[in-house]
């Protein structure tokens, strides 16, 4: 069986030893029943069929039945991982928990307007409280026919079983009746585009310091810490979600794409995600990889920075604003005002450097997440492999003797800081 296929792809998932997610399905477990590939090729071929005269014992799943399509979206590969469409038996070992309509009624208030913290294009946000007294996020999507939303709804909730990171959203549970929904831990600061553009209180630069650095570790973690590889798609800021020690959480993984090991990037035809933080190459060829959460990672940077929204209400691109000012080292006038002199120069020029190499116009000359995370931490040792890719910015910002000196050929390169 082709590993790119989705069934090659499941087969792998229950040969592997032990997934590095929170998938509670072990390898072991999942062969139990000693023919755990042929259950998966009944169930593609239950879905594929759409008959309703075949059943498996999948509850709460059986009645979801989306057409099996082969296309060369990899959505497919992810869209039934094991952990959930397993047998009834097995679903009470998962660690998330199963809903139904009326606790998710009783939990939003009826999915109450005033209950309601976000609004997208595919879905729905509630801000719900569970009969334990947890405060939960509950995403319903809304966005399509019944067979698109349940499409949609299978991957990402496929993605979210694969992935365990304090730098990524938690999922508590799902429900299926009367739509499709996704129960989330609640960050009681809400999301980074919300505190960020409060009017009420300023940001203070090290907590922004430190969403910088959370949301690049969990990047790092969906491009390389992961079984496979993740590509978000839709890093932004109203993406990220803030704990109570405001830690950053990447959330919203409806867009998300899982690239197997070989393949250099991915084509989709499909236009989707939020202008400002798109990549050139995927608004010209539709190319999707790593480079092109690196290049929204740097358009989330400068937002830290500026306190300027990525598309403003004139719709003004903050990189094309910005990236004037980077070449002529204009720091002051990048600063967000109301940062005052509350910041860490030494900081902010780290951040700065990251951004103004994660938004070039070229992903080839763009770093890699791995990259940008050293520079953000103050270890500049991967720009000596980077030399073609250095920005007049790190010329004029950075001086000799705050930072380990790097040669490009024979003479170092001095700042103004």
């Amino acid at each position: 069986m082709d590993n790119s296929s989705p069934v090659g792809v499941l087969e792998d998932f229950l040969r592997s030893s032990e997934s590095d997610t929170n998938s509670t399905t072990s390898d072991s477990e999942a062969r139990n029943d000693g023919r755990p590939c042929s259950r998966w090729r009944r169930l593609i071929r239950l879905l594929r069929t759409r008959s309703r005269k075949q059943s498996l014992p999948m509850h709460p799943f059986d009645s979801l039945k989306p057409p099996f399509r082969r296309s060369s979206s990899m959505r497919e590969m992810i869209a039934f991982a094991p952990c959930f469409l397993s047998r009834a038996d097995e679903l009470s070992k998962t660690p998330w928990k199963y809903f139904t309509l009326p606790e998710l009624q009783a939990a939003t208030n009826n999915f109450s307007p005033e209950r309601q913290i976000g609004k997208g294009g595919y879905a729905e946000v509630y801000k719900g409280q569970l009969r334990n007294g947890q405060l939960v996020a509950i995403k319903r999507l809304m966005r399509g026919t019944p067979d698109e939303i349940i499409g949609d709804f299978l991957s990402e909730l496929g993605i979210m079983a694969h992935v365990n990171h304090r730098n990524t959203a938690k999922l508590v549970g799902y429900g299926v009746e009367g739509g499709m929904h996704l129960v989330l831990e609640l960050s009681p600061h809400g999301s980074l585009a919300s505190v960020l553009y409060s009017a009420k209180e300023t940001l203070e630069w090290q907590l922004r310091y430190k969403i910088a650095l959370g949301t690049a570790e969990g990047l790092l973690y969906l491009h390389e810490g992961c079984q496979r590889r993740i590509i978000h798609r839709d890093i932004k800021a109203a993406n990220i979600l803030l704990t109570e020690d405001f830690e950053p959480q990447i959330c919203d993984f409806g867009l998300a794409k899982w690239l197997p090991e070989k393949w250099t990037h991915h084509t989709v035809s499909k236009f989707e995600g939020t202008f400002g933080y798109l990549a050139p190459e995927y608004l010209m060829h539709g190319i999707v990889d790593e480079k092109t959460d690196v290049f929204a990672f740097g358009v989330l940077l400068l937002e830290l920075v500026t306190g300027r929204r990525a598309l403003d209400y004139a719709q003004q691109s903050l990189v094309l604003w910005a990236k004037p000012l980077l070449r002529k080292n204009n720091v002051r006038e990048l600063l967000d005002p109301a940062l005052g002199s509350n910041y860490d120069a030494r900081q902010i020029n780290l951040v700065l450097l990251a951004a103004s190499i994660c938004v070039h116009q070229s992903s080839i000359r763009r770093p890699s997440i791995s990259q940008v995370a050293q520079i953000l931490n103050g270890d500049l040792s991967c720009l000596k492999s980077m030399r073609k890719i250095r920005t007049p910015f790190f010329r004029k910002a950075f001086v000799e003797e705050c930072y380990s000196p790097i040669k490009d050929h024979d003479s170092p390169r001095h700042a103004l800081a």
